[in-house]
């Protein structure tokens, strides 16, 4: 996850880091790493590289310098404006956001950009699931073009997350899982894949505390024992990222959680 081997950028936990973005991607390459997700948000949009045709010519140099990838796109700026908003003004630049974010996506071959409807962004009833469906229709035929997902990252239950998805009824409208945020939520990662682990295309690797914070990987509730086996169940092909603990600096407590990954997470 972009940012985190990096100090926070002004104090965020997590954001894109304007003008440092580039150095991540050595530091990267060095630890071993094959790709970046990209983070786009809110804040300061309109100076993303994402959005512009020389950011996306540096985006390409980088990556093909370093050799890592980018292959997804954090949006976090559906955070604060959500596609399900019953501000019509807000859903028509959002969807309109997406549009563009799809095509500018598909220039470097990103094939998934996750959609966070989480904390202010979560669908809290009825009303909300059904106005995101709808909203996010709109966009679908853009995604379906260019080969691009959306990626939904919701804290529904499983049951009601793959209702929606059904709803939507699009096999480029796929799931985030966050592991960590499953686990603060006490969701069964078994009844979690059986309602939608064919849909996962992207992964986030984090721990939390049942109910709390994010903490140190093994530190938790996350079972990543039974994750493991779920991913060789599903045959997951999709991307790992680590959104996991972060302080300050990042790149120390990063190193301390990826040796703890690679001994510990062999799907």
């Amino acid at each position: 996850m972009q940012g985190r081997l990096l100090p926070k950028y002004q104090g965020n936990y997590q954001a894109h880091p304007v003008g440092k973005w580039q150095e991540e991607f050595k530091i990267a390459n060095h630890l071993g790493l094959d790709c970046i997700e990209f983070i786009f948000d809110y804040h300061k949009s309109e100076e993303n590289p994402l959005l512009n045709s020389d950011g996306l010519k540096e985006i390409r140099k980088i990556v093909q310098t370093s050799g890592v990838k980018v292959l997804s796109i954090c949006a976090d700026y559906f955070m604060q404006a959500p596609i399900h908003s019953h501000n019509s003004n807000i859903v028509d630049k959002s969807l309109g956001v997406l549009d563009n974010l799809i095509k500018k996506a598909s220039l470097i071959k990103v094939s998934d950009i996750v959609v966070p409807c989480v904390d202010q962004s979560s669908l809290k009833n009825k009303e909300d699931i059904d106005n995101f469906v709808n909203n996010i229709k709109s966009i679908i035929k853009t995604a379906e073009s260019l080969g691009v997902n959306i990626c939904l990252e919701t804290d529904l239950e499983p049951k009601v997350f793959a209702n929606m998805l059904d709803a939507i009824g699009s096999r480029n409208v796929t799931v985030n899982y966050d592991i960590g945020n499953s686990a603060a939520l006490g969701y069964d990662p078994i009844e979690e894949f059986k309602a939608y682990g064919n849909k996962i295309t992207d992964l986030h690797i984090k721990d939390r505390l049942l109910g709390g914070k994010s903490v140190p990987l093994g530190d938790g509730n996350a079972d990543f024992s039974k994750i493991c086996d779920l991913l060789i169940k599903y045959e997951y092909q999709g991307v790992m990222i680590f959104q996991a603990y972060r302080d300050d600096e990042g790149i120390k407590v990063f190193k301390d959680q990826f040796s703890w990954f690679l001994k510990n997470f062999k799907p």
